[in-house]
């Protein structure tokens, strides 16, 4: 808190935090932050508080680790391991998949109401929602896989329902991967498509 205060006050318009979770599986590692109860949100009033009394503005990144998580409980769109984690991701059911989008517009809610101004869902770097766009990582025969513009219904439905839940006056971030760097990434074409469908 003290640290983002000084630098509200130092002059910066907005400031995103680190990746917090929107549950369990979405951790990075074991004990990464996780953002899904109400409990919680008395854990954020300090850090929010103390960046508007420094006259800053302060947006909460929601990261969901995907297969990149260090932990058993890892989830992807498919069971692909990751080579930067020891343990293959659970591939999510249609059910898990979407939970997984509830999970994000729940964390949305609860960040507007430990008084931050927007969220940033991470969309880019690899991380779940990455996984799904890619085709590298997403082998889905129902409807979250197969051609790029079902696997990237994933991110438009969370945003969308981002959206809908949190009303047109909290920030919403979505980060956005220019470049994949993997075999069978994204397109340049496929990613103006996604930041328009997003917008």
């Amino acid at each position: 808190a003290a640290y983002y205060e000084e630098r509200a006050r130092g002059g910066v318009g907005l400031i995103v935090t680190g990746g917090i979770s929107p549950n369990l599986a979405g951790r990075v590692s074991p004990f990464s932050c996780q953002l899904s109860s109400s409990r919680q949100i008395k854990d954020h009033l300090p850090i929010t508080s103390a960046v508007h009394r420094g006259g800053g503005k302060i947006c909460m990144q929601i990261l969901h680790s995907g297969r990149y998580g260090y932990h058993p409980f890892a989830v992807g769109p498919s069971r692909i391991k990751s080579p930067i984690s020891p343990f293959s991701p659970w591939a999510l059911t249609g059910w898990g998949v979407e939970r997984t989008i509830k999970d994000f517009v729940n964390c949305a809610s609860l960040a507007q109401k430990a008084g931050y101004d927007g969220v940033e869902v991470m969309g880019s770097e690899g991380y779940l929602i990455n996984q799904f766009i890619v085709k590298a990582t997403n082998k889905r025969k129902d409807k979250w896989g197969g051609d790029y513009e079902s696997r990237i219904q994933f991110p438009i439905q969370i945003v969308k329902s981002i959206r809908e839940k949190v009303g047109k006056n909290f920030i919403i971030i979505y980060r956005l991967s220019m470049l994949d760097l993997v075999e069978n990434g994204s397109t340049w074409p496929e990613v103006v498509q996604l930041a328009k469908e997003i917008e």
